[in-house]
């Protein structure tokens, strides 16, 4: 009694409809929302022949379910995520699903990594590609990634060993950074992680290179020119000579690296095209599901017209195949013991029986019966009533009914049946010709005391089933 006719979960907002059963409030919204005349799932699952108006779902025709909120708030439950052993009351469960220390969160930054909560701040702090550092040196605030290519391009390895090599000073980098003579602080990590940081950032290691062997060409150019003038003329040839050697090294490597951009840069623009043809495509695709979606939603809701149609066509069958045209007729009440439950509780008043006729031409009439009483017998009896409907033939009829009409509750022993019998009051509007589909019902409200019809002396119920038998005389 706790999951969603629809979702088959837990019920979220309970709320009742007429025929009995409960969904989700979110559930029966969307319900309603695409589909017109919808149709109870539950009715349709648990008997298709019983389907009536009651079964057609409606905003308007639907109640908050108060207690089973309250009970389902009350349940006892625990935590499923894998190593939390959090247990409590469903009313505090939502509480703790936001603070759940190992629960699978998305980074905030935007990294597109997910995280256990407890574990958010070490990969802030060690591993998120978009968390800011400020440097120490120029004050700049930069992820993780940047900082690494920052510290890079100001302590990169190749331009102490190429000015050590040649006794000149360090170069003074753009922008007012101070220059560094610690030990060049590469990217650290697991094998792992440097493997996916080299993938990530070759683009950008090229370009500071490329930038910096440019810079290191122009000052080991001035340095030779600063240095011609202060050595001996061996000593000049010989640097001259190592010199020319090392920038042609470099011109080398750096006509290499540039050629390594511009392949690069021709699979960017590749990619990017790739990308936009990828995303044309699935605008595409998106169009042709909402297509097919609305389809689908189209034939849902001719199928559930066809469906009420059947369930109209199978009652008329039905009536067809139990009325009855000679005056007497056996009605069979099942499952009288969830009727009873019903009707003390309040959820059903009275059951109608099929209608049945005097004759082949006769009077259209029906029996009622209220399980828990009505009126004066209500609580204490069963109480049996006559109604006349209006029929086919009712012009051609004489008018007040007067036919005498006997009332049965048959034991199924064939012991001691209930008999009651009346004669109409001609003076009655329950028996005058109908102006609307039925009369005032008239009969008998205390047919037959509570006590006796569950006694177990009498087998006036059986197998959780009753017989009501209803003759009229009309000769």
């Amino acid at each position: 009694k706790y999951l969603c006719s629809n979702c088959n979960n837990i019920l979220k907002k309970a709320l009742q409809t007429l025929c009995g059963h409960r969904y989700c409030s979110a559930c029966l919204a969307w319900i309603l929302r695409n589909s017109k005349n919808a149709i109870c799932q539950k009715c349709k699952e648990e008997d298709p022949n019983t389907l009536s108006e009651e079964s057609l779902l409606a905003e308007e025709r639907a109640f908050g379910d108060a207690a089973i909120n309250k009970e389902i708030s009350e349940l006892k439950v625990h935590c499923v995520t894998l190593g939390c052993s959090w247990s409590g009351i469903m009313k505090d469960f939502e509480e703790h699903q936001s603070l759940c220390e190992y629960a699978l969160i998305p980074c905030h930054t935007g990294c597109g990594h997910v995280v256990m909560r407890k574990k958010l701040a070490d990969h802030l702090e060690n591993g998120c590609v978009n968390n800011v550092t400020v440097c120490q040196r120029c004050q700049r605030s930069l992820s993780s990634s940047e900082y690494q290519l920052h510290l890079q391009l100001f302590h990169l390895c190749l331009s102490q060993k190429a000015t050590g090599m040649l006794g000149l000073a360090p170069p003074q980098p753009q922008g007012g950074h101070r220059g560094c003579t610690d030990p060049v602080p590469f990217f650290q990590g697991s094998k792992e992680k440097v493997k996916e940081h080299e993938k990530a950032a070759v683009g950008a290691h090229l370009l500071l290179l490329l930038q910096h062997l440019r810079q290191l060409k122009g000052t080991l150019c001035s340095a030779a020119k600063a240095a011609h003038a202060s050595v001996s003329e061996d000593e000049s040839v010989l640097q001259q000579l190592l010199r020319e050697k090392v920038v042609s090294e470099l011109e080398n490597k750096l006509q290499v690296f540039e050629n390594i951009v511009a392949v690069l840069n021709k699979e960017v623009e590749s990619s990017t095209l790739e990308i936009m043809a990828f995303r044309r495509q699935s605008e595409l695709d998106q169009n042709i599901i909402r297509g097919l979606e609305l389809k689908i939603a189209e034939l849902q809701r001719c199928l559930t017209q066809k469906d009420a149609g059947l369930s109209s066509l199978h009652k008329s069958l039905l009536f067809s195949e139990q009325a009855s045209y000679d005056g007497t007729f056996l009605w069979k009440i099942t499952d009288v013991g969830r009727k009873l439950q019903d009707s003390v509780a309040g959820r059903t008043v009275g059951l109608y029986s099929p209608a049945f006729y005097t004759a082949r031409y006769g009077y259209k009439v029906c029996l009622r019966v209220y399980l828990n009483g009505d009126g004066t017998g209500k609580g204490t009896h069963l109480s049996l009533f006559f109604v006349v409907m209006k029929g086919d033939y009712d012009a051609l009829l004489p008018w007040p009914f007067r036919h005498k009409v006997t009332f049965m509750l048959l034991d199924q022993n064939n012991r001691e049946h209930v008999i009651d019998a009346f004669r109409p009051d001609l003076a009655s509007a329950s028996f005058q010709r109908p102006l609307h589909d039925m009369n005032v019902a008239s009969g008998c409200p205390t047919f037959l005391p509570l006590a006796k019809l569950q006694s177990p002396r009498h087998a006036y119920v059986k197998e959780d089933t009753l017989f009501l038998k209803c003759i009229i005389e009309t000769n």
